[in-house]
């Protein structure tokens, strides 16, 4: 984001609004931001163009596309060499199956969400692919029992 740009109230608004449905119109959005269309619409592209709207997407229910298992992985690696950490991140980005994976301090150096068919799914996901990433030495699985919530918006303009 460049440094003159700034997150005013309206700003905040907007990006409240599209994250609760960007399906909206820009007159629907602009109403609830107290501005009128045209500069609702400039202040929607400033947005995307300074990067805080990185994209738009759809919601989908992971259990009505066979996807029922979700589980948490933690991976050490046996090595920090920055060869093997770049080659590692690299192929997990391309994992379809792992949606997230986040860098941590503590006992993991990764933390990996992966979305499976079933347990029987994942044991091959595990072998085929985590397994096999560059460096592992050590994973820990938790299957998620119940997923308490699961939220993508960010609380913008929340005290």
């Amino acid at each position: 984001m460049n440094e003159n740009f700034t997150l005013d109230a309206a700003s905040l608004l907007i990006l409240q609004e599209l994250q609760r449905d960007s399906r909206q119109t820009v007159q629907q959005i602009a109403a609830k931001a107290g501005l009128s269309t045209t500069p609702c619409w400039k202040r929607i592209k400033e947005l995307e163009a300074a990067g805080v709207i990185r994209g738009y997407t759809a919601l989908v229910d992971r259990s009505k596309v066979g996807l029922n298992l979700l589980v948490v992985v933690e991976v050490n690696l046996s090595q920090h060499t920055e060869t093997t950490v770049r080659q590692f991140e690299r192929e997990v980005a391309v994992s379809p199956h792992i949606v997230r994976c986040l860098s941590t301090t503590g006992q993991a150096d990764y933390i990996l969400t992966v979305m499976a068919r079933d347990v029987a799914h994942y044991e091959q996901l595990l072998h085929g692919t985590i397994f096999r990433l560059p460096g592992v030495s050590q994973v820990r699985s938790s299957i998620v029992l119940n997923e308490v919530k699961s939220e993508v918006r960010l609380p913008v303009g929340e005290v």
